[in-house]
């Protein structure tokens, strides 16, 4: 397989490349794109428009599948948590969140992670490997075959890349993979239905600002203080919050009208939630004058062998309260597929009998 060329993260312009390289007219490449990425084709047999020899030839020079679906997980609250594995075995997690006005795919940017956050799950993986970006696109195929098989059209999907890995030291190939799923001639998911989530690598957030078509921004802040956020998060280290919030203005200053961009603030019970930190936290962002923000808090969702436990119920909604009286907008994220270890923080590719697989 590795010899094959995995075109599912190709442009039209790079698929055109390739099919006049095997000799093909070069048209042909809109008719592979849209088998691909509207029609959601995961094998060149299904395409039934094109002609047999050539289905032939793609055959032997490329591949559309290179993810395996090893274990599909289904919450009592409808979220799905599929493991797969890259044909060099390594994991790769995509959970897919349903709502009655749309659906939610979170997909992974990297195999594992590098960042070492104290609190998530994902971090005790490591890094395995960065993924390319037609396993990217190819995550969003599998689970929209998955949920509406390969003939409907889903009713409104939008992506967060907020699984595994950190998306910006995966930056070009995260980009290209966004690239292709905006397409209108394929997936046509456009910018504004994408989030991507940074733990803040500064550098990377100000080449986001300078994008024309760029997707939301999160950035997960989950202290107001460096010394609390160097423990929680040792990415602060390296560039820490006054860098982080200075390249946070430089993105407020370049949004059109109407847009935002979020923090992420993991609450974690006793260590980051008291009322001191909530006012700590307002009074930071006010010191940089961010006005276009919001602040998603995000009760951290337990899981061995993390130490960490979520807060009161009771405080989670305290701290909501203090941000909003400081001027903050504050939204609290409720959490989806705890039961299957689905939830923010949760991936760590588990693969275990107790958990409901279908």
């Amino acid at each position: 397989m590795s010899k094959k060329l995995h075109i599912t993260g190709l442009s039209i312009n790079e698929l055109a490349d390739f099919v006049q390289q095997i000799g093909e007219p070069k048209y042909r490449a809109k008719q592979i794109f849209k088998n691909l990425h509207e029609r959601r084709a995961l094998d060149f047999d299904e395409m039934t428009d094109l002609p047999k020899a050539f289905r032939q030839n793609l055959n032997e020079a490329a591949t559309v599948r290179t993810l395996k679906v090893e274990s599909r997980y289904v919450s009592t609250d409808g979220t799905r948590r599929f493991l797969m594995k890259t044909h060099d075995n390594y994991p790769v997690e995509t959970v897919y969140i349903p709502t009655e006005t749309r659906d939610t795919i979170c997909f992974s940017s990297q195999s594992g992670c590098p960042l070492k956050c104290d609190f998530c799950l994902t971090a005790k993986l490591g890094l395995l490997r960065n993924l390319t970006a037609g396993e990217i696109v190819e995550q969003i195929i599998v689970v929209l075959n998955d949920v509406y098989g390969a003939d409907a059209t889903p009713h409104g999907t939008n992506l967060v890349a907020m699984g595994a890995g950190e998306p910006f030291l995966n930056f070009e190939n995260l980009i290209k993979a966004l690239e292709i799923m905006a397409d209108e001639a394929g997936l046509f998911i456009v910018p504004n239905r994408v989030t991507v989530s940074t733990a803040g690598i500064v550098p990377k957030i100000y080449e986001f600002a300078r994008l024309e078509k760029r997707p939301n921004l999160a950035i997960s802040l989950s202290a107001p203080t460096d010394e609390l956020r160097d423990k929680l998060m040792p990415i602060n280290r390296r560039w820490n919050i006054e860098e982080l919030l200075r390249a946070a203005k430089a993105v407020e200053k370049t949004l059109r009208r109407g847009e935002r961009f979020t923090f992420e603030y993991v609450l974690l019970g006793g260590v980051n939630d008291s009322d001191a930190h909530a006012r700590a936290l307002a009074e930071l962002l006010n010191k940089y004058d961010l006005q276009r923000v919001k602040i998603n808090l995000i009760a951290h969702n337990s899981a061995e062998p993390l130490e960490y436990h979520p807060p009161d119920a009771g405080q989670v909604e305290r701290f909501k309260k203090i941000l909003e009286s400081k001027g903050v907008s504050a939204y609290v994220r409720r959490p989806r597929g705890r039961d299957i270890y689905a939830a923010c923080g949760q991936l760590a590719a588990k693969n275990a009998p107790n958990l409901v697989q279908v």
